[in-house]
């Protein structure tokens, strides 16, 4: 049984538009990248202050990693009995979903665990899996308050990830990453989230992002994870002028905003070494935003991207690619990524039968060791975590297609 690997028809593309689709075309990289560094101009030295390498634990190459780091957690009998006991207790409260906090799913023994895997999202090597929940032998909404519970003492703050639901305002926080494709239903969809399509090496938005697997697919789906600062260090050794391309302006396609069609920020931000803590760099982008997906092409009112560009975006996905770990979901995983650090992918997969591929994710920022906010990102995250109130919040039990990826919100 053969994998699906791109199976929506590529956007069309806005004009005057650098030959580039969401499916990166190695052969069109490779062309695209000869050319430039045939025709000559290209900055030779890095941004003034920026670093030529950087070093620690978020340095690491997916061929070697295994051998230095474990990153499955995998819960004891005792602790699972201790999150079905905080299970118990916050059904006993008769509140909605949005009271989900610490307080409401007291784990006593088990916090300082995760306080620790927060440590390691944030001052280590950038993720982990926490394996061995039971998703069988709960209900759909039981098994959100276990993921909500669990991720509150990782990091507290869940955030926005759209802002209706069933036409009315909301703060929806939790997502369903599953394939909703099919009559009616393709025409709209913008992302390859809702598809069996591979996803492109992208960062989602926030700090923290987390995958919760409800079932796998019958083949494929292959969890892809990126040290962004590795690929800062091999294009900073090789082409520095990338570096100032990543680090200037571009204009982001926000999808679901009409009232604000784009914003002009970098891709790549770097932070100086204070007293407590290194110097780091950080990327946040996500190709569709550049090319369109589906549904949603690239909006021709928006200025199209450079070749220079063009070549960044494919120079990030084939690196990615080159360094990447690949971890393999297994039912019950849930998947925990410093946003900031790490840039990640999916394989296409194949669905058969009761193997029908189903994530729920979570946006996630805890305070006491969250990295500093880039100046141009602060808006986005007040967005994302900004009045999200118990009262406003709404963790949906069933699949829906949300508003930054549906062409009707467009």
């Amino acid at each position: 049984m053969a994998t699906a690997t791109y199976v929506t028809p590529a956007a069309v593309a806005p004009p005057g538009q650098p030959d580039i689709t969401y499916a990166p075309d190695f052969r069109k990289y490779e062309v695209r990248r000869d050319q430039r560094i045939k025709s000559g101009g290209l900055l030779k030295e890095l941004p003034k202050g920026l670093p030529r390498e950087l070093t620690g634990k978020l340095v690491w190459e997916g061929e070697t990693l295994g051998k230095t780091y474990k990153w499955t957690y995998v819960l004891e009998p005792s602790q699972l009995s201790e999150i079905e006991l905080a299970l118990k207790h916050f059904k006993s409260l008769g509140v909605p979903l949005g009271h989900v906090n610490q307080g409401t799913f007291p784990l006593p023994n088990l916090h300082a665990e995760l306080r620790q895997l927060s440590d390691e999202l944030h001052n280590g090597h950038g993720f982990f899996v926490i394996r061995g929940l039971r998703v069988d032998e709960h209900s759909r909404e039981e098994n959100i308050i276990i993921y909500a519970g669990l991720s509150a003492h990782i990091a507290p703050q869940r955030g926005r990830q759209d802002s209706k639901f069933d036409g009315k305002p909301a703060s929806v926080t939790l997502s369903h990453i599953k394939d909703l494709s099919g009559p009616g239903r393709s025409e709209v969809i913008g992302s390859p989230a809702y598809t069996t399509d591979k996803q492109v090496f992208h960062t989602d938005s926030g700090d923290i992002v987390s995958l919760f697997a409800l079932e796998t697919a019958a083949e494929g789906g292959a969890s892809k994870l990126a040290s962004t600062w590795k690929v800062y260090n091999e294009i900073a050794r090789t082409r520095p002028d990338l570096i100032h391309t990543l680090t200037g302006n571009w204009d982001v396609e926000n999808y679901g905003n009409p009232e604000q069609r784009y914003t002009s920020r970098p891709l790549m931000y770097y932070q100086p070494a204070t007293e407590s803590t290194p110097e780091r760099v950080l990327l946040q982008y996500a190709r569709r935003s550049f090319v369109g997906f589906g549904a949603l092409p690239r909006s021709p009112d928006i200025p199209p991207i450079t070749e220079a560009q063009a070549e960044a975006l494919d120079t990030l996905h084939f690196l990615g690619e080159k360094f990447c770990v690949d971890t393999y979901f297994q039912k019950g995983d849930i998947q925990y990524v410093n946003n900031m650090a790490l840039f990640h992918a999916r394989d296409g997969f194949t669905n058969a039968g009761d193997k029908q591929r189903h994530l729920l994710r979570l946006w996630l920022r805890d305070s006491e060791n969250a990295w500093e906010t880039p100046e141009p990102l602060k808006a986005r995250w007040t967005q994302l975590y900004g009045n999200v109130t118990p009262q406003s919040e709404v963790l949906p039990l069933e699949p829906y297609i949300r508003s930054a990826s549906n062409k009707n919100s467009r």
